[in-house]
């Protein structure tokens, strides 16, 4: 493999993306020495599959999360054709075995400049959150080793994003949110019995890593739009859906979602 650096590996994942390949994750490691490369790379893919929104020039819904308060975070860009309301249907997409996780996912009211985003802490980060709802994303990799392909792979492949499922947008009030440590979830796959968990989030508050999110979307000059979306981390996740598997989502007292394969 010659000149195995972000543009080349850029270039090989979006033709997996588009053709629904699977690359081999040996030789490929080379051309990423860091994060950095790794997000240059889901720079340079976005920009070969034209996520950008026409308006902004800027891609408008995200993924971001870590393990714990105490790791780094990670952030991926998400491709809009596969970003969808209510009930959805994704069996025009190409997804290998998807896992689906229950998340929240939040949207900006205003814009956020780089000067401001680089000040911000969280209360006055979760006051720029116009809106919250139930999302389902799928999760699915471009490696052929999938979950274990080295790391900084699968964070230059979005961190394995396949598609996402949006419900009915709840307005943010911060004196009305849910307790989130007590909030209850479920995920039923066809007619089996749901997994339930309650509580479960790794940074227990969604909104917690909204400045480290906004300091990397504004982090090459570019303020960030209002109305760009974030789904914020797993708080219950079920592995390898099928073609054809249907799957119920929700959290108590905030909606649920129905999404198809």
């Amino acid at each position: 493999m010659n000149n195995t650096k972000p543009q080349t590996l850029a270039a090989a994942l979006a033709q997996a993306w588009t053709e629904g390949l699977l690359l081999p994750s040996g030789g490929w490691l080379a051309a990423l020495n860091s994060s950095e490369d790794a997000y240059l790379t889901q720079d340079l893919l976005a920009h070969r599959l034209a996520w950008a929104d026409v308006t902004t020039g800027q891609v408008r819904c995200w993924k971001s999360g870590g393990p714990s308060r105490s790791a780094e975070l990670s952030h991926a860009p998400l491709a809009p054709t596969g970003v969808r309301m209510g009930k959805a249907d994704f069996s025009d997409l190409q997804l290998r075995a998807p896992g689906v996780e229950a998340e929240i996912a939040l949207r900006l009211g205003e814009e956020v400049s780089p000067a401001r985003a680089a000040s911000l802490g969280y209360e006055e980060a979760s006051r720029l959150i116009e809106a919250y709802t139930v999302s389902a994303e799928l999760v699915c990799s471009r490696w052929l080793e999938a979950g274990e392909a080295p790391p900084l792979l699968r964070q230059a492949d979005c961190l394995s994003h396949g598609a996402l499922a949006l419900g009915d947008w709840i307005p943010w009030s911060a004196t009305a949110l849910p307790d989130w440590s007590r909030l209850d979830c479920w995920i039923q796959r066809n007619q089996e019995a749901p997994l339930r968990g309650q509580g479960g989030h790794p940074l227990q508050d969604p909104a917690w890593l909204l400045p480290g999110w906004l300091r990397h979307l504004s982090r090459k000059g570019m303020t960030v739009p209002a109305g760009t979306v974030v789904t914020t981390g797993a708080w219950l996740s079920w592995a390898e859906l099928s073609p054809g598997d249907s799957v119920r989502l929700g959290f108590e007292g905030l909606g649920e979602i129905r999404l198809s394969l």
